[in-house]
Order: structure tokens, then C-alpha cells, then sequence
């Protein structure tokens, strides 16, 4: 399965002789699935088969449909007479009308209006129903492979940064044997400075200490392993935009640690690195599914 973005945007046509026909589709990230749906009146029954067909091709995001259908004038309801009710119509206005001392005209208008003289024939939509299903399952699918070809630049995104971390990872591990060494140096010259005596046994006793204090290899595993378990979920694909987001939250932790035991600009500067990169993985992960 492949990584999927959660914003796209598709729009298919169709011709029939009874119109023409548009859907667009537009999806944006989102927590859930929220589908919303714009539909002709002439084609509302068809809204609970769109959604059910969107819920199968998508996991999450935010999906607004728009659905246009411009009626041919050639395809307008015509009109039919029934000419029997219109004779008989004629028939009981001249009675009436001879019995009226002053009867008013009937007019053409009149006759139309009267109920059952003209019957519109009714246009089928058939065509078009069956139309914007088939038009609905092609813009889906483009949709869908609109946003396999942005999660692929997404995926590529975010492993690019993997590597930058790995890089930051592998320079403070370099580091840490002298900063550790610095640290000893440091303290033991302090007490020189200060002219006094230490027992020695407490002395590497308070060494050690500082050193535990500062010693980072946890974190720095730590980070090794949700690296490993951000490459691995990339690998396997499908929706999995949660799951990385809370990848990048634990990300973050261990760089916030590693960023308070820093004990030299070098560390500090690499824990700095670390949080841009993984807030630049994390903004690029909320778009996708």
C-alpha cells in the first residue's frame, strides 16, 4: 500500500442528450472522514451511493462534492393536448357564455391553465443517474490517485529529514566520549583550584553521578528506534498519518531531553537541528491520510 496525502482536487464532464454533467471533488486534511455533498434536487437520491463509495476509497480528510447538471433546451418538457377535454372545455364555455349577459372572452391562456388539458411530457433521468455514478467512480479515482502521488512526495519528504536526524545523531554520539571526558577534567580541576581535600572514593562517586546525569545514549536509542518506526510505517503505507503524528510528538520528547542534558554548544546546536527537522516531518504529516 502507498502513502496517501489527504488533498487533491478532481473534476470529470459528461454529455448526454438530456444535458451535461459535472462533479467536482476537493479534499483537505481533517481528523476524520467528513464528507459533505452539493447536489441537484433531480439527483438527491443518489447522495447515500456517493457516500458509501467514498467511504470505501477513503480513510480521512475532509471531502466536499459539488455536482452541476445543465439541462438541453431541446431535452425541456413538451407539451401535449388532450383533445377530447378540450373540446368538451370549448363546449361548456360557449353554454356559459350564452348565458352570461356580458361574457368575457376566453383566452388561449385560460384554456392551458385549465386542469388536464395539457399534460408535460416527463423528461428521464435514467441516463443521467447512471451518468453521474459512473462520473462519480472516475472522479473518486482520480482523486484517489492524485493524492498517492502527493503522499509519494510527502513519504520522500519526511525520509529526507530521517536522514538529516540520523546525521545529527551520529555527530553528538562522536562528541559525547570528549564531553565526557571535558566534564571529569573540569571538576577535578575545580577542586585543584580550591586548594581542598576530597576522599577519593567520593569523588568518582559524584563523578559518575554527573556523568549518568548527563549521558544522553538513551535518548539517543530512543530516537533510534522511532526513526526505524517512522521508515517502517512508510514502508508498509495505507493510513497512517495518526500513527506518524504520534511518532513525531515522541520524536519531539527525546529532543527536548536530549536539549536540556546538553552539556556544550555542540550537543545544544544538534538538539536544535533535531526539533526543526522533526517539526518540519510533523507539518508535512498532517496532510497525510
Amino acid at each position: 500500500m502507498t502513502i496517501r496525502s489527504m488533498t487533491a482536487f478532481a473534476r470529470e464532464t459528461l454529455s448526454t442528450e438530456q444535458g451535461d454533467l459535472t462533479i467536482e471533488l476537493r479534499s483537505v486534511n481533517h481528523r476524520y472522514l467528513d464528507c459533505t455533498f452539493k447536489l441537484p434536487e433531480a439527483l438527491r437520491q443518489l447522495e447515500p451511493r456517493f457516500r458509501d463509495g467514498a467511504n470505501k476509497k477513503l480513510a480521512r480528510g475532509k471531502l466536499d462534492c459539488m455536482v452541476r447538471l445543465q439541462l438541453n433546451s431541446e431535452s425541456s418538457s413538451s407539451l401535449e393536448i388532450d383533445n377530447d377535454r378540450l373540446d368538451k372545455l370549448l363546449q361548456s364555455a360557449a353554454a356559459i357564455s350564452q348565458r352570461l349577459p356580458q361574457p368575457g372572452a376566453l383566452s388561449a391562456l385560460d384554456v392551458l391553465q385549465f386542469p388536464g388539458i395539457c399534460q408535460a411530457e416527463e423528461v428521464s433521468f435514467d441516463v443521467i443517474i447512471s451518468g453521474a455514478m459512473t462520473l462519480f467512480s472516475d472522479a473518486l479515482h482520480t482523486l484517489a490517485d492524485s493524492r498517492e502521488r502527493e503522499g509519494e512526495k510527502l513519504a520522500e519528504m519526511v525520509l529526507s529529514r530521517l536522514d538529516g536526524i540520523e546525521a545529527e545523531l551520529v555527530t553528538v554520539r562522536k562528541l559525547l566520549p570528549e564531553l565526557m571526558k571535558q566534564q571529569r577534567e573540569r571538576v577535578i580541576s575545580r577542586i585543584a583550584e580550591l586548594n581542598i581535600e576530597v576522599d577519593g572514593n567520593r569523588l568518582e562517586q559524584e563523578l559518575v553521578h554527573l556523568a549518568q546525569k548527563a549521558d544522553v545514549e538513551e535518548e539517543l536509542d530512543r530516537l533510534d528506534a522511532h526513526i526505524a518506526e517512522v521508515r517502517r510505517v512508510l514502508k508498509k503505507g495505507g493510513p497512517c498519518g495518526r500513527r506518524l503524528d504520534f511518532l513525531m510528538q515522541e520524536l519531539n520528547r527525546e529532543a527536548n531531553t536530549l536539549s536540556s542534558k546538553s552539556q556544550s554548544s555542540g550537543t545544544t546546536m544538534a538538539a536544535v537541528e533535531l526539533k526543526v527537522l522533526i517539526e518540519q516531518m510533523r507539518e508535512q504529516i498532517q496532510n497525510i491520510e
